[in-house]
């Protein structure tokens, strides 16, 4: 009579034969420091594991407050190496509780070399590798230009233990090129770790409009592409601006799947990673495209 041991590993590869993927994201305030920020955030991904999430997305920047709302050069001591201390906590945390952790930091390539960048970490711990922001806006209480280098990796998506991930940050949400990019390297879901809110000087009325928009755009690129899109938002008041949360997940045809409020929380979703295919074949968007006729898209005018 034969038979097979039984092994720890064995239950991640019982859970990845699976179509249906459960996501959290975590929104939250920054605290008074790094380390008690990354503690209230690992208490936060316990939970999240806890209730069954298999894929973890932090919010940008998660462990640091926004800094670029000003130009202070003392802001690069924020800054961290990849792999390096953080990643390394996360790493451990990823592999006690078999979940993807997708982990958004300010990283330090060298000296006075500086990126916006999201670490991606399987369910056994292993670095996958990471992303650097491509898109850097430079805004009134957004003065990213001063701290980060444009990203030179390119649009990436890695194959994680329950899914291929597209990884793309913030002010990338707002460029139908980067989300297409991404969709066609396989992405079945593309997440947005951001930070985005009204300047205390902005009304209501403003705020209401920029969040439609800004919901808006990355419902449109879960359409376009046919796959999920997830994302993250932080909250609270913080020195140039407040954040107004909001993070949710989309279906890949738009359909908003779950939506967080203004207050701190972990937002979940099912994504049944079996829709895509159907999906795709029945909005043929991929299929119908004229690559023959955007070669001015290399152009910034035509």
């Amino acid at each position: 009579m034969s038979y097979i041991k039984w092994h720890p590993s064995f239950h991640l590869i019982i859970r990845n034969m699976s179509k249906d993927i459960h996501l959290a994201l975590i929104q939250h305030a920054y605290e008074s420091d790094r380390d008690q920020t990354v503690q209230k955030v690992s208490k936060h991904i316990r939970s999240a594991a806890a209730d069954g999430a298999q894929i973890i997305c932090l919010q940008e920047l998660f462990s640091t407050h926004y800094f670029c709302s000003s130009i202070e050069q003392s802001n690069f001591s924020l800054a961290e190496p990849i792999p390096g201390p953080t990643t390394d906590i996360m790493s451990r945390l990823a592999s006690e509780l078999s979940v993807v952790l997708l982990v958004p930091i300010f990283e330090k390539e060298s000296v006075g070399l500086y990126y916006n960048s999201m670490a991606v970490i399987d369910a056994d711990g292993a670095l996958l590798g990471k992303y650097r922001k491509m898109h850097i806006p430079e805004d009134p209480g957004f003065h990213e230009k001063f701290y980060f280098t444009p990203g030179d990796l390119g649009y990436k998506v890695f194959k994680t233990a329950f899914c291929n991930i597209g990884t793309l940050i913030c002010w990338d949400q707002w460029f139908p090129e980067a989300a297409r990019l991404t969709a066609l390297k396989g992405a079945d879901l593309i997440v947005y770790p951001t930070a985005i809110g009204t300047l205390h000087e902005e009304r209501d009325a403003d705020k209401k409009e920029f969040k439609d928009a800004w919901k808006t755009i990355q419902r449109s690129h879960a359409i376009a592409n046919g796959c999920y899109v997830a994302s993250v938002n932080r909250v609270g008041t913080e020195e140039a601006a407040s954040f107004w949360g909001g993070s949710f997940v989309a279906g890949p045809f738009g359909k908003l799947l779950a939506e967080g409020g203004e207050e701190e929380d972990v937002i979940h979703a099912r994504l049944d990673l079996s829709l895509l295919e159907p999906q795709r074949q029945t909005w043929p968007f991929f299929r119908d495209r004229r690559v023959d006729s955007y070669g001015s898209i290399q152009k910034r005018s035509d």
